[in-house]
């Protein structure tokens, strides 16, 4: 019996890693009117994201953000795994007051594709 469940999981555990490969960049589509993943391209309604995991939040120099991001930087938060997932589910309510208006991804599979994506080195 336990082998039949794994292998009717085992679809699911092998196509895992590739989502990030396939998913990322059409997630991103959609982030694309505001935010760029080329470090030199300024100028957007949003901040930069190239090199977002691991950075501070609101750690863009060259970005005006909201007084909340703004905070989140001061009290010393970063951006990480987690932390990315939990805000791209409902930005607002992590961050009340935030100058975005995306509603988030309902799906927990499409975030930590967006997020792996984003946390890929820059060879896009």
């Amino acid at each position: 019996m336990r082998w039949l469940a794994f292998l009717l999981l085992l679809p699911i555990l092998v196509s895992a890693p590739a989502r990030a490969e396939e998913d990322g960049p059409r997630l991103f589509t959609q982030c694309r009117g505001c935010h760029s993943l080329d470090p030199a391209e300024r100028g957007l309604p949003g901040p930069n994201l190239s090199g977002v995991v691991g950075r501070a939040i609101g750690g863009d120099a060259a970005f005006d953000y909201s007084p909340v991001l703004r905070k989140a930087r001061d009290d010393g938060l970063r951006w990480d795994g987690p932390r990315l997932q939990s805000f791209l589910a409902d930005p607002a309510a992590m961050f009340p007051g935030l100058w975005m208006s995306m509603r988030g991804i309902e799906d927990a599979g499409e975030r930590k594709a967006l997020v792996q994506f984003l946390a890929a080195p820059a060879s896009r």
